[in-house]
């Protein structure tokens, strides 16, 4: 069944980019002017200390264009709802993290244990939704063996939950420098626009949403930034990128294409696991961007130059996913 052309996601492509270069020269003042400014960890690069102050909370510019672009290509799409629910319920635990940063001005915002409950629930909602569908599946697939597929039966609840948690958190340990996890999440959501246009899903008009809405935003945040996307934005693009790719039945395919997602957050757990068992560190700074800029035994690099390197090597990622496509 053919449910969308391509040129239905490059419209949608188009929409989000134009609502989104509307509404940010619009809402940063806004933010400025409530003083919704970031909030610097001190143990961070000291380079960082620029940026305090900087109007955080752009998540929201990104989520609106993203859901005002997706409602013109709805027409009762079931599929598209549940992969909305994701973003949005995500974004959601983002906002008010953000602003308990804000209110109490401080780097933490939302405890682990209330964070962690508000995703089990959003994620447990996309799965109840997603069950109710005909498409619905435990089986996933396996990159480059296309005749080839897990069920994961029983499981799967499980399973996704933790795709869930693994891609938010990724999304959100990535956004540390200007433009860095937008670019990265925009290079991801265009491999998963073809992917789905592949594969026929009725997902594709809201993958072109979230990649519009991603190249307007990064517009205002690439380097020097003048606004953050704060975790209104990270969570929900993580939310976003876990419920296509568990729709697509390609979770495993996160592996290759989000390489950064995974990198930024396994040197993190290898950095906290290194330091409790042997008291040191194995990386000059975690997250892995981190180890890049000038920080002791860092490299030295420039911020522009660190997230044109993470850009490349999503590029390549994205290309190798494709070929892990190819017979699907």
């Amino acid at each position: 069944m053919d449910y969308y052309s391509m040129n239905t996601a490059v419209y949608a492509v188009i929409i989000a980019f134009v609502v989104n270069i509307v509404l940010c020269p619009m809402l940063i003042p806004a933010l400025r002017r409530f003083k919704f400014g970031q909030q610097v960890r001190g143990d961070g690069p000291k380079s960082h200390g620029v940026k305090a102050g900087t109007p955080t909370m752009g998540g929201i510019m990104i989520v609106l264009s993203f859901l005002l672009a997706a409602a013109i290509f709805m027409r009762n799409n079931q599929h598209a709802m549940a992969v909305i629910w994701a973003t949005v319920g995500f974004g959601f635990i983002g906002f008010l993290d953000d602003m308990i940063k804000i209110v109490k001005k401080r780097s933490l915002g939302l405890r682990m244990w209330q964070k962690l409950f508000g995703q089990i629930v959003v994620a447990g909602g996309f799965i109840w939704y997603w069950r109710n569908l005909p498409t619905y599946t435990t089986e996933i697939l396996i990159p480059f063996f296309p005749n080839l597929s897990f069920d994961i039966g029983f499981l799967f609840p499980v399973f996704a939950l933790l795709v869930f948690l693994s891609c938010s958190n990724g999304a959100n340990l990535t956004d540390g420098l200007d433009g860095l996890a937008a670019g990265v999440t925009a290079l991801i959501a265009v491999f998963f626009m073809f992917a789905v246009w592949i594969m026929d899903s009725p997902v594709l008009p809201i993958t072109g949403a979230a990649v519009g809405s991603l190249m307007g935003f990064l517009l205002f945040n690439s380097h020097p930034a003048r606004v953050f996307m704060g975790d209104t934005g990270a969570l929900a693009l993580g939310g976003f990128i876990a419920a296509v790719a568990l729709m697509l039945q390609m979770p495993l395919f996160l592996v290759v294409v989000a390489i950064v997602y995974v990198a930024e957050s396994l040197t993190v757990i290898i950095q906290v696991v290194s330091y409790k068992l042997r008291k040191k560190r194995v990386f000059p700074m975690t997250p892995i961007h981190h180890s890049f800029e000038n920080v002791k035994g860092g490299l030295g690099w420039p911020e522009t130059k660190i997230v044109a390197f993470f850009y490349i090597v999503t590029a390549v990622a994205c290309l190798v996913g494709y070929l892990a496509l190819r017979g699907l």
